[in-house]
């Protein structure tokens, strides 16, 4: 980038981690080279499962989504990381949209998160 003057302008960007979930996604039906790939549970039936995927900030808040996860009903813990705030889950598709959406509602009204929508495919 340059100015009117011929000079470079240097822009330097940093993230502010607040208090949000940016990301929550279900895939319904995956194919299952998705699971392999992603090291996830391979005993699953295919046929009628989900991967539910999620990110926030800060980080660590994908030790408590993960809590809230597993305790809301039958799904499997794939992969929680407190240090990308990334979290994925697997299940029944009803089981991981239930979860992602108990996630969601108790990070807004009781945590005063910002979430966005939860999008499902």
């Amino acid at each position: 980038m340059a100015n009117d003057h011929g000079e470079q302008i240097r822009i330097v960007q940093e993230t502010v981690a607040g208090k949000e979930i940016t990301f929550a996604h279900v895939m319904g039906g995956p194919a299952p080279v998705i699971y392999q790939k992603l090291g996830l549970n391979p005993q699953v039936d295919y046929r009628s499962s989900a991967i539910g995927i999620m990110n926030m900030t800060p980080p660590e808040s994908a030790v408590i989504a993960s809590d809230i996860a597993v305790k809301s009903g039958n799904v499997y813990l794939g992969f929680a990381d407190r240090f990308t705030g990334t979290l994925i889950i697997t299940g029944e598709i009803s089981d991981v949209t239930t979860a992602l959406t108990e996630i969601v509602d108790y990070f807004r009204d009781t945590l005063g998160y910002v979430v966005c929508k939860i999008t499902k495919r």
